[in-house]
């Protein structure tokens, strides 16, 4: 039986910070919990009775449920950085030959050059890598801060997210990010905690500081486009009992979806999809209709258009597992 004490010290010591942990599965970067996607969720779980309950929901800084966790099997640790305040820079490496940097960024090694030569632009140099330990060269702003070294050698700068402003995301290398190499989590996105390992390799503490403020340049480079103003989509409904309950239906939904918390949102979404999803399935709206009412209301909280279509497209399936029609009385059944 391996012992469970290192990891579980780990996630103890995350979530003092005030980072919301998870399990993830042992030597892995997956989520333990749940087993199931949003498209795979039956309600069976007693977590998604109302929905779907994702790894970003789970995650708690309370002490019993971590030492409940982490003293059955050895999982890894992750943090959820939305739930965290968190905005974690991840630097990557090249993992084969052919894994070069497009001609924007011909002649850079890896994400280090990448990220340091976006400061120098925006006048905070730095050195590529100025190195930890006792030797190194004292480390400047833009990189003083909470540092972890990843299994695959690349590196996780941890910062704080902006108090004003935007609610920032995840992204991907040079695909809406910051560049070649360079990703970035946050809301809706996780990094794995030092103390896990992922085949075999670990991620340590470089760095051991708190996360230092989020630098404006970066903020600035990943706030996403302005929101759409929300105006509500017209659905044509009877003029009778069964159209006013329909349309009260509607503005419940879309109140709970445009009402929700940072990082409830896409969970409020899905459910609300799953809700109107029902009714489509008994015939008294389309899916149309769900589709015109709740993509505008997402799109005006912040939602991006690629997740908006996955979770709707999601919930209408999970929904359709369960009609509801409307009696004469224009009460759902």
């Amino acid at each position: 039986m391996p012992d469970l004490s290192p990891l579980l010290a780990a996630a103890l010591a995350h979530a003092a910070h005030g980072w919301h942990v998870f399990p993830l599965r042992p030597d892995d970067k997956r989520p333990a919990f749940p087993d199931h996607t949003a498209d795979d969720c039956a309600g069976r779980d007693p977590r998604c009775r109302t929905g779907h309950t994702g790894w970003e929901q789970r995650a708690t800084t309370d002490p019993d449920r971590i030492r409940r966790a982490w003293s059955t099997r050895p999982y890894g640790v992750g943090i959820a950085c939305g739930p965290s305040g968190l905005v974690v820079v991840d630097l990557d490496v090249p993992k084969h030959a052919g894994d070069t940097p497009p001609p924007d960024w011909a002649g850079a090694c890896d994400g280090w050059d990448v990220f340091a030569t976006l400061a120098a632009r925006h006048g905070t140099p730095i050195d590529p890598f100025d190195g930890f330990g006792p030797d190194a060269p004292p480390r400047t702003g833009i990189t003083f801060t909470h540092t972890v070294t990843t299994g695959s050698g690349g590196t996780h700068l941890y910062y704080r997210h902006p108090t004003t402003g935007p609610e920032l995301r995840n992204t991907t290398g040079e695909r809406g990010g910051l560049g070649w190499k360079v990703d970035t989590r946050s809301h809706g996105g996780y990094v794995v905690a030092a103390g896990s390992t992922v085949a075999g390799r670990p991620y340590a503490v470089a760095l051991d500081v708190e996360p230092a403020p989020l630098p404006g340049w970066v903020a600035g480079l990943l706030a996403p486009a302005a929101r759409p103003v929300y105006r509500p989509t017209a659905v044509a409904l009877p003029p009778d009992r069964r159209g006013r309950y329909l349309a009260a239906a509607i503005r419940r939904q879309v109140d709970h979806l445009t009402t929700a918390r940072e990082g409830q949102r896409n969970h409020a979404l899905f459910a609300s999809a799953v809700a109107l999803g029902q009714l489509a399935a008994g015939g008294a709206l389309t899916d149309d209709d769900v589709w015109a009412v709740l993509e505008p209301a997402a799109a005006s909280i912040g939602l991006p258009a690629r997740e908006i279509a996955h979770t709707i497209t999601s919930g209408l399936r999970v929904g359709a597992r369960n009609p509801r029609r409307l009696n004469t009385a224009g009460r759902a059944a």
